[in-house]
């Protein structure tokens, strides 16, 4: 599947209106986020690969980014921040990266894994919910019980931002 070179106006211009607008031109290309990304170290960057992310979101290449159904040039981002920090002008290109999730999510193409992970915490108020065996392994190590999650309050601020909405069903 080669690259789809047709441009997305609209597309472009949620990009750079919702993280650093015209600094977002000042990428120019130099490929240190890439050379630099663990994760495109370990995979390679014809899987991974942030500069393309970068690319293809302000010049409006969306349907290089969306309309993949988990898509791993986009979910294979652990947020490490790497690519921040060594980014010569200083671009957030993490924060880039999750209006392009956000964007995923709200179109249907989040991966079936982030979507159970945020099912758990939206039910338990936890990404891993506290069981016997766990409690047991704590109480081995001599740690304290841990508090209860404020479930009502994370399910609030859950439903607030429509995480509820794109939850799979039981």
């Amino acid at each position: 599947m080669g690259i789809d070179v047709s441009v997305d106006v609209e597309f472009r211009r949620k990009i750079m209106d919702m993280h650093q607008g015209a600094r977002l031109m000042y990428c120019y290309q130099c490929n240190h986020c890439t050379y630099d990304c663990p994760i495109s170290k370990l995979v390679g960057s014809d899987v991974y690969n942030p500069r393309k992310l970068i690319l293809h979101s302000f010049l409006g290449m969306k349907g290089n980014i969306l309309g993949k159904k988990e898509n791993p040039a986009l979910w294979a981002c652990m947020t490490c921040d790497t690519c921040d920090e060594v980014c010569p002008n200083d671009i957030e290109l993490t924060n880039i990266f999750y209006v392009l999730r956000n964007l995923s999510v709200k179109s249907g193409e989040a991966p079936a894994a982030y979507l159970m992970q945020a099912k758990t915490i939206f039910e338990n108020g936890k990404a891993i919910p506290m069981s016997g065996p766990i409690e047991r392994r704590r109480g081995q190590m001599g740690l304290k019980s841990l508090p209860e999650a404020p479930l009502d309050e994370i399910q609030t601020i859950l439903k607030e931002r429509g995480v509820d909405k794109v939850l799979p069903a039981e």
